[in-house]
């Protein structure tokens, strides 16, 4: 019998805007913006949902959105500016997403409306997931307003919701149509979530930028003492290194091979297993710390250039281990995490590890007892770290 076959591409185009007090009424960015994608004569909607932590720290954000809206009112504003808890809470309970869903209904949100989200990695995904499946996709602008979100998940094309006690079992592949990136959000957030975010650097340096993990040796210190101008170049050379991966890549993750997930195979399980009390940031951290160490045990780099990468992960501040880390059987929390790990990839195990800063290779099986040295080595040196720091 004859088939039919179809086949077609689908283009996806979307700009990564850097910017201070986006929603100051003499800053035309976000207006133009609009304009220039709703060019046609009837007037489109936009719903903003906050989280929460934002809206706390920035007391006027709405009064400003909705000033900003009265003077550039092509676009429509809803008025009722949602505000959502922010963390790993809103992906989890599936009730926020209801809530968005419910407002998008109510406030008549078509496809060619939009829905912004302001606010961390894990508000982003859940409203960027709920735009996506709310009438088979709705426009949706991220403003991301961590550093994590600002260089890492925000700019990206992947949505959802943990499920199931799994991180992200829910989830799309759909881009926004733009990312506003504001310095100023950055000003209200603790040392720990200033940090945080600088381990996605760390870890696409060290996969590569071999010259942009050097950069980060040298500012180090400079980055964890909240220079501005040295978080602002790391914000826009790590988000400009995720997009070209996601553009000369796999943006869909049709395959196994997940580079930029260097590091996360055991941050994701731990940030779990701590009810996420730990942040993702730190997590990778000490995921990229394991991934290399084993790299350097395994034979793939030398023990050198491995201290060059635990030394950078100490000046930023970063804790090196956690005990739920530690192999200690066969059913250690860390030995499963790498087997929902393979779960998560479709069968087959995909990791990457480091041939050299700033390169990484493929692998499909990792060695429990090299995996076991690799913790306890990290363990003892985080132990002589704190030990040295307290002295």
């Amino acid at each position: 019998m004859e088939h039919l076959q179809q086949s077609f591409t689908v283009q996806y185009n979307y700009n990564v805007f850097f910017t201070s007090a986006l929603f100051a009424v003499d800053n035309t960015l976000f207006s133009d913006f609009l304009r220039q994608l709703n060019p046609a004569v009837t007037i489109k909607k936009i719903l903003f949902i906050i989280d929460e932590g934002v809206a706390e720290a920035h007391t006027g954000l709405t009064s400003e959105i909705k000033q900003y809206f009265n003077q550039y009112s092509q676009t429509q504003l809803v008025q009722d500016i949602i505000v959502i808890p922010g963390g790993e809470l809103v992906k989890n309970d599936t009730q926020y997403l209801d809530r968005v869903l419910e407002a998008i209904n109510t406030h008549g949100i078509d496809r060619h409306s939009f829905v912004a989200a302001i606010g961390g990695g894990a508000v982003l995904d859940m409203v960027g997931y709920a735009a996506t499946i709310a009438h088979r996709g709705i426009k949706h602008i991220r403003i991301p307003s961590t550093v994590l979100s600002q260089n890492d998940s925000g700019v990206g094309v992947k949505n959802g919701i943990n499920y199931f006690n799994k991180k992200n079992f829910l989830g799309t592949f759909s881009p926004p149509v733009a990312v506003f990136n504001d310095e100023l959000l950055l000003n209200s957030l603790s040392d720990r979530d200033w940090r945080s975010g600088i381990a996605e650097a760390i870890k696409v340096a060290l996969i590569k930028d071999l010259e942009f993990f050097e950069w980060l040796e040298a500012n180090a210190t400079a980055l964890a003492n909240r220079d501005r101008e040295a978080m602002n170049y790391q914000i826009w050379k790590c988000a400009k290194l995720h997009l070209e991966h996601i553009r000369s890549a796999d943006p869909f993750e049709n395959g196994s091979a997940r580079p930029l997930d260097f590091g996360h195979w055991s941050a994701h399980k731990l940030e779990y297993l701590t009810n996420f009390e730990i942040r993702h940031g730190e997590a990778v951290a000490m995921g990229i710390a394991l991934d290399t160490v084993y790299s350097n045990l395994s034979g793939r780099i030398s023990a050198a250039d491995a201290q060059r990468v635990i030394a950078v992960i100490q000046a930023l501040g970063f804790e090196l281990a956690h005990p739920l880390l530690q192999v200690n059987g066969a059913n250690s929390p860390i030995l499963q995490g790498l087997e929902e790990f393979r779960e998560h990839l479709g069968g087959e195990l995909t990791i990457t590890l480091l041939t050299a800063l700033g390169k990484g290779e493929e692998v499909h099986e990792i060695d429990a007892d090299i995996l076991k040295q690799a913790a306890e080595l990290l363990q003892n040196q985080a132990a002589q770290h704190s030990t040295t720091t307290v002295l």
